[in-house]
């Protein structure tokens, strides 16, 4: 199947999306990286410092759906250049202030910045796209987040380091620039875009949606899992903390290599394979790390982020083609509700390592994948490849 070749407009419109989502990704982390001074520094209990993140993710992720059905419904969503000047005006006053009440409210108002963002992105780039080339569009967008979403912490840590923790207000210029950018490449978007004539929904109705955004969950559980105890389990092995967060670093940039690929191979062999295939292939590599060490488990890391990244933007390809009037709810459906459902996931894991070892709790890491590939496997959506060769065999 040939790649629709873009216009110059719309090439500018995505990229440009794409590097508006590496801006706003970069303040979704920078909480997490500052908890350590938050209790050093003010005394915060690592409870209260923990409801700090729990506070964003959780704003985020249950308004992100609501945000996009508002969207679809109205017709009109916030332009992205306020979403970026929102989550970077509020994680910059965080520091400039240590009274735990504001800290909280602006949390929760930066949040809600990061998520009028993406259902408004990703309807914008949905506008763009084909059923030739959906995956390979969502893995340009949803890469620009990737690389925003690891590099966050390590930009926080710098101004912090060199400024002190007011250093943090320096965070507002990203927001700022990018903000200014996007008013000029980024035009706003009127209307949700219509199906194209004749397109009709690969799959409908609530139960078929559940399924999907608890399949794209379990996926995020084993996700953000590995980021959250992979690090520490590193430690445990004998390395220190740069060279162990760096490997992490590494495996999220080689599921950013696994977006693009699996996006445009999603387009070619068809999503429902790929996501099986993607997931599938994880759960080895994953198997391989924990139980060898030295360059054959960092290799293996590698291959497990490669692999089970690869799927994400494949999901959010397939909820657009399953809801195509109803791009800006399935966007904040996948990108949102199914993310902080898997952050839940990331509790547990945690639990299970108090109550045995962290090692013990990491092997079960493989539990949640083969269940995502259970859900998509009933997932009342087409097989491509497979719906191909039934056709030609029915046709002999």
């Amino acid at each position: 199947m040939h790649q629709e070749t873009l216009s110059a407009r719309a090439s500018t419109k995505i990229w440009g999306l794409s590097l508006a989502h590496f801006v706003t990704d970069l303040y979704s982390p920078v909480l997490t990286a500052i908890l350590p001074l938050l209790v050093l520094n003010f005394g915060y209990t690592y409870l209260l410092a923990g409801l700090l993140v729990t506070a964003y993710n959780l704003t985020s992720s249950m308004a992100q759906p609501l945000i996009g059905w508002l969207f679809d419904k109205r017709g009109r969503g916030i332009h992205v250049s306020v979403s970026l000047l929102i989550s970077a005006f509020f994680i910059s006053l965080i520091g400039l202030t240590s009274v735990y009440p504001l800290i909280l409210l602006f949390a929760i108002l930066a949040a809600l910045g990061h998520a009028s963002f993406h259902p408004s992105g990703l309807a914008q780039v949905g506008a763009e796209c084909t059923d030739c080339n959906r995956g390979r569009l969502m893995s340009y967008f949803v890469i620009g987040g990737n690389f925003g979403y690891a590099i966050g912490p390590l930009l926080a840590g710098m101004a912090i380091g060199w400024l002190g923790f007011g250093g943090l207000a320096l965070f507002f210029l990203p927001g700022f620039i990018m903000a200014l950018l996007a008013r000029r490449i980024i035009p706003s978007m009127e209307n949700p875009p219509a199906p194209p004539s004749g397109e009709r929904a690969a799959g409908s109705g609530v139960i078929p949606v559940t399924i999907l955004v608890l399949g794209a969950a379990l996926r995020a559980w084993a996700i953000f899992a590995s980021i959250a105890y992979i690090p520490p389990l590193l430690i445990q092995r004998g390395l220190d903390l740069v060279l162990a967060t760096g490997l992490v670093t590494a495996m999220l940039l080689a599921g950013v290599a696994g977006q693009v690929a699996g996006g445009v191979l999603s387009d070619r062999y068809g999503r429902k394979e790929y996501s099986i295939l993607g997931m599938a292939m994880a759960i080895p590599f994953f198997l391989l790390f924990i139980s060898t060490t030295g360059l054959l488990s960092y290799l293996a890391l590698l291959l497990f982020g490669m692999t089970l990244w690869s799927t994400f933007a494949v999901t959010v390809a397939i909820a657009q083609e399953m809801m195509p009037r109803n791009i800006g709810l399935a966007s904040g459906l996948v990108l949102g509700l199914a993310v902080g459902g898997g952050g839940i996931g990331v509790a547990v894991t945690g639990a299970l390592a108090d109550a045995t070892s962290l090692s013990s709790a990491l092997v079960l890491l493989p539990v949640p994948i083969l269940a995502a590939i259970g859900c998509f496997l009933i997932l009342p959506y087409p097989w491509r490849t497979i719906g191909r060769k039934r056709m030609r065999s029915a046709g002999k």
